[in-house]
């Protein structure tokens, strides 16, 4: 089978915007052969499982196997990329991880059996996902240099809830303190609602939020947001500048999701499921999907998506280490 009569595909790369025309790609002599293994680095119900069984049913019907996705959550994303760094190399495995588990876990957990530069094969970027930077009402600011100036007239003083060490909105948190040379204190939640709960309550000021979850706290009025932390803005919050244009400008944090393969994959096998993988994602009824869980769709080609999960790799291994950031 091929890939035929399909539009162009937009591709967001950090600042950069890319039309790539589509091309006829030819399936792999004897690829696939047998059902293909699309593991979830989380649970049930997760956005990286949303992902996987939006997109699974459409690959079923072109590659003429099953597409059965397994959810392998566990060690922050690391249970599953180590489960796919470790499989045949012949691309019936793939997995669609997030930025913990395919940039950041070996910077921050020892022990891991896996390397995500070495071990894992870039395919395609999936979605991103702004966090937003909210705080509480009676948190006087409206902006965020008016939260940079109040941070560093009282440092030490804010704090910020996340949920948990070295997860997104607390790395995010982390650059942005670096960033604007200031001082605030961390409180790890286990997940991300309790520490929205205590957002709410005021017992933290502010939290770097999945969009998901603040979304409706911001429309409710319970929460102020500022801005997000994307290098464009949001389409689930258009109205919310990004950090970078409100003053800090270079910063940017993108939850990012993205499906990798086993390395050593042959060339031709990872081209055909890039292929077919940005086809699934970017129909219309898997945009809205995805779109109503405050994911945007966001697609690359391989060689886009290796760099970029490099890039990502050493910038956040250099602001764990500045940070001063351990597991707990």
């Amino acid at each position: 089978m091929s890939k035929n009569n399909c539009p162009a595909i937009v591709v967001w790369l950090g600042t950069a915007m890319t039309v790539a025309a589509c091309t006829a790609i030819a399936a792999p002599a004897n690829f696939p052969n047998k059902p293909v293994r699309f593991i979830a680095a989380n649970s049930a119900g997760g956005g990286l499982d949303i992902v996987a069984r939006a997109i699974s049913p459409k690959l079923a019907a072109v590659f003429g196997y099953q597409v059965v996705v397994d959810n392998r959550a566990g060690a922050a994303g690391s249970l599953a990329s180590e489960i796919t760094a470790h499989a045949p190399p012949d691309g019936h495995t793939i997995m669609v991880g997030s930025l913990g588990g395919l940039a950041v876990n070996t910077n921050l957990y020892k022990g891991l059996s896996y390397h995500p530069l070495r071990d894992l094969a870039a395919i395609t970027f999936a979605t991103s996902q702004s966090n937003v930077l909210v705080v509480n009402p009676s948190v006087p600011v409206k902006s965020v240099q008016e939260l940079i100036a109040l941070a560093r007239a009282q440092p030490g003083k804010l704090t910020y809830g996340s949920s948990g060490a070295g997860n997104a909105g607390h790395l995010a948190a982390e650059l942005f303190k670096i960033m604007t040379r200031t001082d605030m204190v961390h409180v790890p939640y286990k997940g991300g609602a309790p520490a929205m709960i205590d957002l709410i309550a005021g017992q933290v000021q502010l939290v770097f939020s999945s969009a998901p979850t603040a979304v409706p706290q911001v429309k409710a009025g319970k929460i102020r947001g500022l801005a997000v932390t994307t290098i464009r803005r949001s389409a689930v919050l258009p109205d919310l500048p990004t950090i970078a244009e409100s003053g800090l400008p270079g910063y940017e944090a993108d939850n990012w999701y993205g499906v990798v393969t086993t390395a050593g994959t042959p060339r031709p096998i990872i081209d055909y499921l890039n292929a077919e993988i940005v086809r699934a994602i970017q129909t219309p009824e898997v945009k809205q999907l995805l779109f109503g869980q405050g994911l945007e769709v966001r697609t690359s080609t391989p060689a886009e998506f290796a760099a970029y999960m490099k890039s990502e790799f050493d910038k956040w291994a250099k602001v764990i280490k500045d940070a001063g950031i351990t597991a707990y």
